[in-house]
């Protein structure tokens, strides 16, 4: 078959006699390439710096509805999270801070049923007082009743549930009712959750002599029984199917959203850098609390010590973690493996667990206590 002139090779490709003629060549477009990419490395100074502008921009003026406007017909469509004088240490002009994760107070479940050291609640993403008129309603659908409650310490104490069928079928009492069998009845509490804009809700069943006169108190101490306890997280996974069906119907209680407010986590500043987080909690949930933030925040937990309170954790930065300058070719290097440069104190207080934070004795990196108790705050709460 016959191929026509100066088709078969390519130019550079062609079968010249001497290596220096391929070279030659060659050497066109290898002159081209590296004046395209020292080209390109120089465009990047062109590109000026904002750190500075982002960090002196002045703040703006709050929008003023008209006196005759109704407020609770507007809201924020984007809200923008409050910076506290904690997180405004952060910023300086030599790198913009990353922006809070606004996620953080998106659960990655709704109407979870959580379980620790013997207790049980359903964890919601809504404030109290849009769920008080829901659960009101779960108790009448499920022929419970509501015999007092109050909105202000957030107690809910259903009738009797031995004279209904439904209610006795909720509990499990079996046959029908008699003077004989223990009376029992049911209390709610809805209560701000950890995290901010969350509820938790909790139920127990108690056995009584007679239909109580009064609001029983909520005894926060005693441990429910293995069996109790099931009936519990059954009964709370059911109010959960309740008020994820009726969300399109939610109304608000404005004399719930009088219950106690105040949050359970609370950053402490000094000279206007974080030094400890407050969290009004028993040990136990602000453990498991601590190590959940800490595993959502990527610090990588190298060694935990529950009975004395620490956490051993790697707050490196993305650079610290890469090994060097050629990092940006995947084949040529792999990240750092995990190294202690930083312990998470969690210590027992008279009413409250308190949280700092310290650098390891041989870390020299950018992270301070400081910032590390802003990141973990931020998952917090």
């Amino acid at each position: 078959m016959q191929v026509l002139s100066r088709t078969r090779y390519s130019r550079c490709a062609a079968p010249f006699k001497t290596q220096f003629s391929k070279i030659q060549a060659c050497k066109p477009l290898a002159i081209a390439t590296g004046f395209a990419l020292v080209a390109g490395l120089g465009g990047c100074s062109l590109v000026s710096d904002r750190s500075a502008d982002y960090v002196g921009a002045p703040e703006g003026k709050t929008i003023e509805l008209p006196a005759s406007a109704d407020e609770s017909r507007f809201r924020q469509v984007m809200p923008v999270r409050d910076i506290n004088l904690a997180n405004a240490g952060k910023l300086f002009p030599d790198g913009i801070p990353t922006p809070p994760d606004m996620t953080s107070e998106i659960l990655d479940q709704n109407y979870a049923v959580e379980e620790l050291d013997g207790r049980a609640w359903l964890l919601v993403n809504d404030v109290p007082g849009r769920l008080w008129p829901a659960v009101t309603a779960y108790m009448s659908d499920r022929r419970l009743g509501v015999a007092f409650d109050s909105p202000q310490l957030g107690l809910q104490q259903s009738e009797l549930v031995n004279f209904s069928l439904r209610a006795r079928e909720l509990v499990q009492l079996e046959g029908e009712a008699s003077a004989s069998e223990p009376k029992v009845l049911l209390q709610v509490r809805i209560a701000p959750g950890v995290r901010r804009k969350s509820t938790e809700i909790q139920m127990r069943n108690i056995v009584v002599a007679d239909q109580p006169e009064a609001l029983l108190s909520w005894d926060t101490t005693s441990v429910p029984a293995p069996a109790d306890l099931e009936l519990q997280k059954r009964l709370l996974a059911d109010m959960g199917e309740f008020l994820k069906a009726g969300e399109e119907n939610k109304s608000f209680s404005r004399a719930a959203s009088g219950m106690t407010n105040k949050p359970l986590v609370k950053l402490i500043s000094e000279n206007e850098r974080a030094s400890a987080i407050d969290m009004q909690l028993d040990y136990g949930r602000a453990w498991a609390e601590v190590s959940r933030a800490l595993n959502e925040s990527d610090m990588t937990i190298i060694d935990l010590n529950r009975s004395e309170g620490w956490f051993q954790v790697d707050y490196r930065s993305a650079d610290e973690r890469e090994s060097g300058w050629f990092s940006w070719f995947s084949w040529f290097s792999d990240n750092e493996a995990p190294r202690h440069t930083h312990t998470v104190n969690v210590t027992r207080g008279e009413q409250t667990v308190q949280v700092s934070a310290e650098t390891a004795v041989n870390d020299s990196g950018e992270q301070t206590p400081s910032t590390l108790l802003n990141r973990l705050f931020d998952y917090l709460y």
